[in-house]
């Protein structure tokens, strides 16, 4: 049997999302059918409400927040980095729990986002990175795959 795999709770269904809606995608149900899924909202477990003002990586990727190089900062202008921060240890510490090698994660995401995020502008520009949930995980040894399909 395959082992548990952390999934971005808003790709299971669940309304975390900053917009208060969820992403679910059918691809995602079918690649993880017979496994163990942890669904997971880095956002969320960081003490950010459901919806929220959208936010950005700024001077950066999620590898720059965590070295402190980089924040995230919403539409607002409210820097929400910390949050970020804390809900990527969450999220390591979920996936370690339940013995996860891998994730699948919300493409684009300030959190979640593998290869590609926003630039910061809220202009809807994607540049190369990865989101601070993404960059923590993968840094422990943790697999990160965005989600196919989305």
């Amino acid at each position: 049997m395959a082992p548990p795999v952390l999934v971005s709770a808003c790709l299971r269904g669940v309304p975390c999302r900053f917009d208060g809606r969820d992403k679910a995608v059918r691809g995602v149900d079918e690649e993880l059918a017979g496994r163990e899924v942890v669904a997971f909202c880095p956002e969320q477990a960081g003490g950010l409400g459901t919806p929220r003002a959208a936010a950005e990586l700024v001077g950066g990727d999620g590898y720059d927040v965590l070295d402190g190089r980089a924040l995230v900062v919403d539409v607002n202008g409210v820097d929400v980095t910390d949050a970020f921060v804390a809900g990527a240890h969450r999220a390591l510490a979920a996936a370690r729990r339940a013995g996860c090698a891998e994730v699948v994660l919300m493409p684009r995401s300030p959190s979640c986002g593998r290869g590609e995020v926003y630039d910061g502008e809220f202009r809807g520009v994607l540049v190369p990175g990865d989101g601070v949930t993404a960059a923590l995980l993968e840094r422990n040894g943790i697999a990160v795959r965005p989600a196919p399909g989305v």
